[in-house]
């Protein structure tokens, strides 16, 4: 039961670990999405506030006395107009007269319309509204038209109708809407979230009719979250973001559905649970045959007593306690083959634990940079997205290479040594855990030499290797201001690497490297204490050696390999 409670626990803990770290990838990615979203917004309106300062001093505009002349204008308007998509283009003289439009409109005069009045201050004017006989949404941009001593003459009103803005990201995987200044949802993908609003210091949306709806809103670390029933088309749990923008005095915001982050964290807690609970299964075994020997034992030895008391007694008697004797030998023998095939299976538990998290990163990163390419790709970018497709193929490559190494130890066999990088092998490890240390504001100091520095050994082993002792490093300085990694490369007489952290050190040196020995807390997402004895245990696999000292400042790790040499190979 205890051991079921503390695999409970730690199951919890990575869950709550793997969800914070979705919520962070999903964060990015949202926030992504919500910048191409109001940048499509802003450009296509920017369209028709351009159109508004182009046609404004249009010589065709400057004189409208005759009907023929308002006749020219009114076509040049349509043209235009038909041309750009606008609703309607009309130009109005100083006191908001309607002297000529694109198509006909209802009022006469515009002269209290908020667009035309900035316009007649000299400046661009911009308003929206719904109209009040169609019920159409429209923003409208008027620019004045400046006479030839530069005075405001008029001003020339291009309305866009926002539906038909809508009409070329409506439908788009998440929930995108613009609130404007009052508080009201005047742009969305969703037509259900339009003209709900809310009121100062609110933090949910109220339907127009102010029915009563399910809301709530939690904090998960620096991450909004939504719960709501807003209908089928919404997530019930959504990641909410905003972002300003006051070119067009609107308030975008996002809803982005979090059950994917959900599902992600419950895979990599049950794929703890799954290691624990085999890790437990084989130990109980062992345990299990290492006491059906002790008994057979001592059974044996009781036999073997009385056999040879008995030994003057009869010589048949002696022979058939011999054959006794060989076969519990044979049990005994077989027995301990069993044994070692549980260590193996044991020991290949622990490197799968320690694996799996290597695989995390990469699976992450693959989800991020397709995300990236798509949206690339929808913005015309096709080298950038080219550039995303290739990193997922090198990481693709790499836990290809991890996962066969994984299944060469299954078999026992394991990854070719030969001819390693070892510059390369440091700065791809610094790569993988790049993210991690840049989110905890970890310092990374590592200056590669100017000539190459090839070891002996496994890539991906030793690529393993360094990210355990960086992420150690980033671990033991978690509760500090200060954090700082060193990387150096001893390539004199001796090939060496250090790895120095400026945290509190090593509490017991001669442990270190023992499976399962962790001096962080129990129930701790952050590790089982594997790897460190992993990290020896792959070092020592290709003739080198690994050690921890304390430093004067933290703690350093020295990895000693051994030279790649041409004629030793040959």
């Amino acid at each position: 039961m205890g051991f079921l409670v503390a695999v409970g626990l730690l199951s919890a803990g990575v869950w709550s670990y793997g969800y914070r770290q979705a919520l962070s990838q999903l964060s990015d990615k949202a926030e992504a999405d919500l910048e191409l979203a109001a940048d499509r917004l802003s450009t296509q309106m920017q369209v028709y506030q351009e159109l508004a300062v182009l046609m404004a001093n249009h010589p065709a505009l400057r004189t409208l006395d005759t009907p023929e002349q308002k006749r020219t204008a009114q076509a040049l308007l349509l043209d235009v107009a038909d041309k750009t998509a606008a609703d309607n283009m009309i130009y109005l003289d100083r006191n908001g007269r309607v002297l000529v439009a694109a198509h006909p409109v209802l009022r006469p005069s515009m002269a209290e319309h908020p667009a035309f009045q900035r316009a007649m201050q000299g400046a661009m004017g911009s308003a929206h509204g719904v109209q009040p006989i169609t019920g159409n949404r429209t923003y409208s941009y008027a620019a004045p038209a400046f006479g030839p001593l530069g005075q405001v003459g008029g001003a020339l009103m291009v309305t866009a109708d926002v539906q038909d803005v809508e009409q070329t990201w409506r439908g788009s995987t998440e929930a995108v809407f613009f609130i404007d200044a009052e508080g009201v949802v005047f742009i969305s993908n969703r037509s259900d979230l339009l003209f709900w609003h809310r009121a100062d210091g609110q933090k949910g949306l109220t339907p127009p009719k102010a029915e009563a709806i399910d809301f709530a809103s939690v904090q998960v670390g620096r991450h909004e979250l939504w719960n709501l029933n807003w209908g089928r088309y919404l997530p019930r749990r959504a990641l909410h973001l905003m972002l300003d923008l006051p070119v067009i005095d609107m308030t975008a915001e996002v809803l982005v559905d979090v059950a994917p982050a959900r599902r992600l964290a419950g895979l990599q807690a049950a794929t703890v649970a799954a290691l624990c609970l085999a890790f437990g299964a084989f130990l109980f075994l062992a345990t299990e045959r290492r006491r059906t020997l002790a008994e057979a034992n001592l059974v044996l030895e009781s036999r073997v007593a009385r056999r040879t008391h008995d030994l003057t007694v009869a010589n048949a008697a002696l022979r058939r306690e011999v054959h006794e004797r060989l076969e519990a030998e044979a049990a005994l023998k077989h027995a301990q083959e069993e044994l070692i095939q549980a260590g193996k299976l044991n020991a290949l538990g622990q490197m799968s634990a320690g694996i799996s998290h290597e695989l995390n990163q990469p699976l992450m990163a693959i989800q991020q940079f397709a995300d990236n390419g798509t949206a690339f790709l929808a913005r015309g970018r096709e080298g950038k997205a080219a550039d995303n497709l290739t990193r997922i193929s090198d990481m693709a490559t790499r836990m290809a290479r991890i996962i066969k190494n994984l299944r060469a130890f299954a078999r026992n066999e394991s990854e070719p040594m030969g001819k390693v990088d070892l510059v390369q092998v440091i700065e791809t490890a610094i790569e993988l855990t790049d993210a991690r240390l840049r989110a905890e504001g970890v310092t990374m100091e590592w200056q590669p030499p100017d000539a190459l520095v090839f070891a002996w050994g496994g890539e991906v082993r030793l690529v393993q290797v360094f990210v355990n002792l960086i992420n150690n490093a980033a671990d033991a300085m978690s509760q500090q201001e200060d954090r700082l990694i060193r990387i150096r490369i001893n390539n004199g007489q001796k090939l060496a690497v250090t790895v120095r952290d400026i945290g509190p050190g090593i509490e017991n040196t001669e442990k270190l490297f023992e499976p399962f020995y962790t001096t962080k807390a129990v129930g701790s997402s952050e590790g089982m204490g594997l790897g460190l004895s992993i990290s020896y245990g792959l070092v020592q696999s290709f003739g080198g050696n690994i050690r921890g000292t304390n430093a004067a400042t933290g703690a350093m790790f020295t990895v000693e390999l051994e030279y790649y040499r041409e004629d030793e190979i040959a």
